[in-house]
């Protein structure tokens, strides 16, 4: 006859594969030192706590599929994490992330990456992130981002793409190329116009997602959006009178729309010297 084991103990043969250290007060993944030594570990939660880096031996956890970040005090990430072979789901979003390593393009199978409320900008980036050709859904809101840089149609796999509330000015004709993408939220931002391109993606069935209000859009657009919504700016945009008119706008050097105050924003907030956003 034996014992029933207790919640609150572990039989020794029992594998864990996922660990949840959710608003524990960490500050840094030390005060967990035998967490990088469970191969066997496929999700790690360790939102709202603490954390400001993160060692380079999580590369160790060959088997993490999920890594869940959320809400620390991370500034800055190791090279090594883009090695994880089997992570598909990595959410480091509400942290002060102004940089990300070099090489962060090279995860084998992220389909999930969540950057939403950092400090991130174009200059952040290495140049190989827009070529994580596995990825299915990149969140980008809350952000620093002036312009996004064409390489992104090398997300083919692309299904949702998310820049709401960031400094964009322009975005590129290559979005037009990305053709799975079903969700677009470019809303809160400085644009004006719209890539004539971004007309054919198909966001304006039932089932598909394009965001747009909040930008200071030329009159034209917002007359459309004014009476039809979204779906009419796409039926516009599609039009030889816009492509031409876009062309011309191109060329033009109009006013540019001024920067929203983000000096209270989170991620802001400590750990920065001034002027590093």
């Amino acid at each position: 006859f034996r014992m029933p084991v207790g919640k609150s103990e572990k039989k020794k043969d029992e594998v864990v594969t996922e660990i949840d250290h959710v608003d524990r007060n960490l500050a840094s993944l030390t005060q967990l030192p035998h967490i990088f030594e469970n191969q066997n570990l496929t999700r790690l939660t360790l939102s709202h706590n603490k954390l400001t880096s993160i060692p380079a031996n999580i590369a160790d956890l060959v088997n993490l599929q999920i890594l869940t970040l959320w809400n620390n005090h991370i500034e800055d990430l190791p090279p090594s994490i883009s090695s994880l072979p089997k992570l598909k789901i990595l959410n480091v979003g509400m942290n002060r992330l102004s940089i990300l390593p070099r090489g962060f393009g090279n995860f084998p199978a992220l389909e999930i990456l969540d950057l939403t409320y950092n400090n991130l900008s174009e200059r952040s980036l290495p140049g190989n992130f827009f070529f994580i050709s596995t990825l299915r859904a990149l969140y980008l809101g809350d952000n620093d981002f002036e312009m996004l840089p064409g390489d992104v149609s090398n997300m083919h796999n692309l299904q949702i793409l998310a820049l709401r509330d960031n400094d964009l000015l322009t975005l590129p004709r290559e979005l037009g190329q990305l053709t799975r993408l079903k969700e677009l939220h470019i809303q809160g931002n400085r644009l004006t116009t719209i890539p004539p391109e971004i007309g054919h993606l198909d966001l304006t069935n039932s089932k598909n997602v394009l965001r747009l209000e909040h930008n200071p859009w030329v009159p034209s657009i917002q007359e459309q959006f004014d009476a039809g919504g979204s779906n009419a700016v796409m039926e516009y945009i599609r039009g030889e009178n816009y492509k031409y008119f876009y062309g011309r706008q191109e060329a033009s050097t109009s006013t540019i729309p001024p920067k929203k105050n983000k000096d209270k924003k989170i991620s802001r907030a400590g750990g920065h010297r001034p002027g590093a956003c």
